[in-house]
């Protein structure tokens, strides 16, 4: 097996530590420890921390991306409308299919999405590209077609429940559970349940507005 380039082991090293510290709780010297790299070959390949979570995130989300937008391009050549559980599906598979259980680097994977989406740090923000946006607005505009009577604000709420129930639910996969607890569901069941349950939660009436 070839060795991993001194990119692909800084970005292995960033992924691992990001997920577990945040980006705050991580130093450019504990990655390049951990790398085997030296301080100036992250400047050379990212430039900044920031850049360098940039490049961490892209690398696990842009596949994700990527399979949510060929499954969204499948149900509207189909139909125009397609149904909430079909949008729904296509949405969160990717996630629950990019983030499979079997090891420590699916843990890293739903770990660091996890971080994406709760870590306080403004840079955390900074890391989306157009690709990211593109896909986002895209399905934003197919569910307010079919769920016309959300406000956009609440649309977007729901959306990102979207992507922080399938995180967290796959990141809970790799915690050790209690002996009195079922194992988590995985695989196909897990998917099943998440597309039913969040089928349910997009589909709710809209919240009335405070009298």
């Amino acid at each position: 097996m070839a060795t991993p380039d001194t990119r692909t082991q800084i970005l292995d090293a960033a992924e691992q530590l990001f997920a577990e510290h945040g980006f705050r709780g991580t130093s450019i010297r504990a990655v390049t420890k951990l790398a085997g790299a030296n301080l100036a070959a992250v400047g050379y390949h990212f430039g900044t921390k920031a850049d360098l979570l940039a490049a961490v995130a892209r690398r696990v989300i842009e596949p994700i991306n990527a399979a949510q937008s060929a499954g969204l391009d499948t149900l509207l050549a189909r139909t125009p409308d397609p149904q909430v559980r079909e949008l729904v599906e296509a949405f969160i598979g990717p996630l629950v299919d990019g983030t499979p259980t079997g090891g420590e680097g699916s843990a890293r994977t739903s770990r660091l999405l996890v971080m994406i989406l709760s870590d306080p740090a403004e840079e955390v923000r900074s890391w989306a590209g157009p690709a990211q946006d593109e896909v986002r607005e895209r399905y934003l505009a197919a569910f307010a077609r079919t769920l016309p009577g959300l406000s956009p604000q609440e649309l977007r709420f729901r959306m990102r429940g979207l992507v922080a129930v399938t995180a967290v639910d796959r990141a809970e996969v790799y915690q050790q559970p209690s002996p009195s607890c079922a194992p988590p569901a995985e695989g196909e069941e897990a998917r099943r349940w998440a597309v039913t349950f969040l089928t349910a939660a997009m589909s709710a009436p809209p919240t009335p507005a405070l009298p």
